[in-house]
């Protein structure tokens, strides 16, 4: 069996991976043909990553070009450790209002530690205002565990 195929993550490792509290790399193509990058919060709508961001936004725009997207969420500090899920796919833009509540609540669940509902009301209505939500529909995942190798190199 090859080294890829060990480290390899099953449809359910990458969801919990993906699951964790995480910083998600977001790549987009720019209007010169260059990668725009740039790192998020994410949440999940439908099952799928998605973030907040504002409607003006350089990878918004880019998204309504050019919808293909590339994202990357990577943990670990020494090689043995190393863990990441790159997602390959296309970014859809929601600007209903519900949607974007949605998503912007999935993110503050996770990211923001707010302790009274009316509060998080308040953190919501941040991420909801002139922003739109953006879901990563994944066509194809890549994935890789070290921890796998039992820390054989």
């Amino acid at each position: 069996m090859s080294r890829r195929a060990l480290i390899r993550m099953s449809p359910e490792e990458i969801d919990a991976f993906l699951a964790g509290r995480h910083t998600m790399n977001i790549a987009t193509i720019g209007p010169d043909g260059n990668i725009h990058l740039v790192a998020m919060w994410y949440g999940f709508l439908n099952g799928n990553p998605a973030f907040a961001t504002f409607a003006k936004s350089q990878k918004v725009v880019n998204l309504r070009r050019d919808p293909r997207i590339t994202a990357l969420v990577e943990t670990g500090e020494v090689y043995e450790e190393l863990k990441g899920v790159e997602i390959v796919g296309r970014g859809v833009i929601h600007e209903d209002p519900e949607t974007k509540e949605a998503v912007a609540r999935s993110v503050a669940d996770r990211y923001f530690d707010v302790a009274a509902p009316a509060d998080l009301d308040v953190v919501i209505a941040g991420l909801v205002n002139k922003r739109v939500a953006v879901e990563i529909v994944p066509e194809k995942f890549v994935s890789w565990d070290h921890t796998k190798l039992g820390g054989v190199y």
